[in-house]
């Protein structure tokens, strides 16, 4: 096995500068580190990631939290992680993806343990004991989402808010006047609170009584089967609907085909607007949906960023992050039937 003064002797470096490499204890140009890098594949050079741990109090790994309960990972999930592991990457880290109790019962084993640096906490709900589990166990964190007061909290979320304003805008400027909005029922789970449902329900509510329009709000059950009982029951409420904004990937489909069989055609009579998904996601579906696309890659990376930057003392700046989803237009949104 490869040494380190091999790699050094190898690279034309000291060995002190092999260790500030291998370690991430010392500041090393890129080049130097090239050097470094290339001369350890080379030697099949493989550091001691305990001693180095023991050596500098530090693992470099960071987890990404993600709750326990239910099937919650989708394509925008994905992209947040992918992101964010190539980000700490490239800043010499580890990201691994860790599952926790929504309770955050399990949190105290996974930092008092040492073997993490900090975390990164998902699928955050409004009030979310695992913030507070975490504040109190002192451990550096950021969220991909926010409480119902983050003022005091690092955080990179979607801006719910502006996203409902920009769909609404999109639709009524095609004529619509009647809405409905399509949420994932979470009552008596225990991911009840999500603050993105809670945020987007409050903001359609009050924009559409703002601007004078009619509203239903319907949630869908899981999958397929939930989109279609869920355009059922919207229909039910408001038979004169003509544009529907879902929230909830696994349910659209089911929700295409419960206006199909009702004999409403999309776009013809009823437009639909997929919220907060990915184009991936959108493309499956026929007609392809029109999307609010969710801003994954960029949260992703800005949420490793905030972390590693508390991690490396390298800002003293609390991270308040709010990025909206952009419109992609496609066949599932078009102008409002003429009024019969």
């Amino acid at each position: 096995m490869a040494t380190m003064q091999q790699v050094a002797d190898r690279a034309g470096v000291s060995i002190a500068t092999v260790s500030f490499v291998v370690n991430g204890t010392k500041y090393v140009t890129p080049g130097t580190t090239a050097r470094v890098k290339t001369a350890m594949r080379e030697l099949k050079f493989r550091g001691n990631v305990v001693a180095r741990a023991l050596a500098s109090r530090r693992t470099r790994i960071i987890a990404l939290l993600f709750p326990t309960t239910g099937n919650r990972f989708s394509p925008t999930t994905s992209q947040f992680f992918m992101s964010a592991a190539e980000r700490a990457s490239e800043r010499g880290y580890h990201l691994v993806l860790w599952p926790v109790d929504p309770a955050g019962d399990d949190l105290d084993d996974l930092v008092s343990g040492g073997l993490v640096d900090g975390v990164i906490l998902m699928e955050v709900r409004m009030d979310d004991p695992r913030v507070a589990v975490l504040t109190d166990l002192g451990v550096p964190f950021t969220l991909i989402g926010r409480t119902r007061d983050s003022s005091g909290l690092p955080f990179v979320d979607i801006d719910f808010e502006t996203t409902i304003e920009d769909s609404l805008d999109h639709l009524e400027t095609l004529g619509h006047r009647r809405f409905g909005l399509v949420l994932e029922d979470l009552e008596g789970t225990p991911m009840a609170g999500y603050a993105p449902h809670l945020r987007v329900e409050a903001t359609f509510r009050r924009a559409i009584v703002e601007r004078g329009l009619a509203g239903t709000v319907v949630t869908a059950g899981p999958g397929s089967d939930g989109g279609r009982q869920a355009t059922s029951d919207l229909l039910a409420a408001d038979p004169d609907v003509t544009a529907l904004l879902v929230m909830k990937d696994d349910s659209s489909a089911g929700v295409l085909v419960g206006l199909y069989t009702a004999g409403r055609r999309v776009p013809e009579d009823v437009s639909v607007l997929s919220i907060a998904s990915s184009e991936a996601n959108a493309d499956q579906h026929y007609p392809r949906l029109s999307t609010m696309v969710a801003p994954g890659q960029e949260l992703g990376t800005r949420a490793a960023d905030a972390l590693i930057e508390q991690l490396d003392g390298t800002s003293d700046d609390l991270p308040h992050f709010l990025l909206p989803c952009t419109l992609r237009t496609a066949e599932s949104t078009a102008p409002a039937p003429a009024p019969a």
